[in-house]
């Protein structure tokens, strides 16, 4: 997004030539001419006229990418970054768990904990139940008693499966188990979080987009973690009220990992007390930029822990060595 005098504010997403079609066709209507300030009507604009369409997936990744491009030019335009705008950071540094294969190796980098993908699906019955009970009891053994270990289901579990996997891994010290059922299943994540064994917590919503489907979850009382994603639930403008509504539900927000777009949010958020990094090496053995190399400084936390600098935006630049395709209208 270019202001009048020059300035570019940017952001990135994952919904790829779809969402760029959507943007460039749709959404630019409500930015050509606009007050870059204006974001909460730009944000009414957008997803109002998408409504027929979108409400989530596609039509929200591309709302979502504008907004966050929109905050990214606003910082730049006011010369302070990002988090300053949303009212300040209330802790000196982030703190963050590992999304990996390795959380032995996560650890050794300074970690709090690890989440593991889940190997084995309902399918392979208890042969595959045992496994993946064997890969968590060896990961505890690596780590010892008390870094965090996880299990990411991503969405391919049935509720009688779930319950059984949370009370077998509660064994050995599992801390939430996540993503457990579809997205759409409010009354099975509900019914999770009854049946999950004591201290135990139910973590969701990567999937779930804007204020009301994330008051659906609040309200059936479906998770004890939301994980909204910013560029997938409406961006920065929602995911401040989003965090609001579980404020006040006395839930955490721990959003998905999205590197600089999340962090500057989390560092403001009393109710974000940690945050997720992604190990994206394929061995999960090294800490990578998660947009490397389409950013250029990305920061990466140092021995679990990261603090952001004062650069105005999100604090980076778009690498010009990177082939950027533009399709014209």
């Amino acid at each position: 997004v270019e202001a009048d005098n020059g300035v570019v504010g940017f952001a990135v997403s994952t919904g790829g030539e779809p969402a760029a079609w959507i943007v460039e066709h749709h959404l630019s209507r409500f930015l050509i001419g606009a007050d870059a300030a204006d974001i909460e009507t730009i944000w009414d604009q957008m997803y109002l006229s998408t409504l027929f369409y979108g409400r989530k997936g596609l039509a929200l990744l591309a709302i979502s990418c504008v907004d966050l491009a929109l905050w990214d030019l606003l910082g730049k335009l006011r010369d302070e970054p990002v988090y300053h705008m949303l009212g300040g950071a209330v802790r000196e540094e982030l703190v963050f768990y590992a999304t990996g294969a390795r959380p032995d190796l996560a650890k050794a980098l300074g970690f709090i904990g690890g989440k593991l993908p889940l190997h084995h699906c309902p399918a392979e019955g208890n042969d595959g139940f045992s496994k993946n009970m064997g890969l968590l009891a060896d990961m505890r053994e690596r780590v010892g008693e008390d870094f965090w270990l996880m299990y990411d289901c991503w969405m391919s579990l049935d509720l009688d499966y779930a319950v059984r996997l949370a009370h077998a891994a509660d064994d050995y010290k599992m801390k939430w188990i996540e993503e457990a059922l579809v997205p759409d299943d409010y009354w099975g994540y509900s019914e999770l979080r009854r049946k999950a064994p004591p201290g135990m917590m139910v973590a969701t919503g990567e999937h779930e987009a804007t204020r009301w489907g994330f008051r659906m979850l609040l309200e059936m009382e479906c998770a004890d973690i939301l994980q909204p994603d910013v560029g997938w639930c409406g961006g920065l403008t929602e995911l401040i009220k989003i965090s609001d509504l579980a404020d006040k539900h006395r839930v955490m927000v721990v959003p998905h990992g999205s590197s600089v777009y999340s962090y500057h949010f989390s560092i403001t958020r009393h109710n974000s007390p940690f945050s997720e990094f992604l190990m994206m090496a394929p061995q999960a053995d090294a800490i990578i930029p998660m947009f490397s190399p389409l950013l250029l400084d990305e920061p990466v936390p140092q021995n679990g822990r990261m603090k952001l600098s004062g650069a105005p935006g999100f604090g980076v630049r778009l690498n010009p060595e990177c082939l950027l395709h533009t399709h014209s209208k």
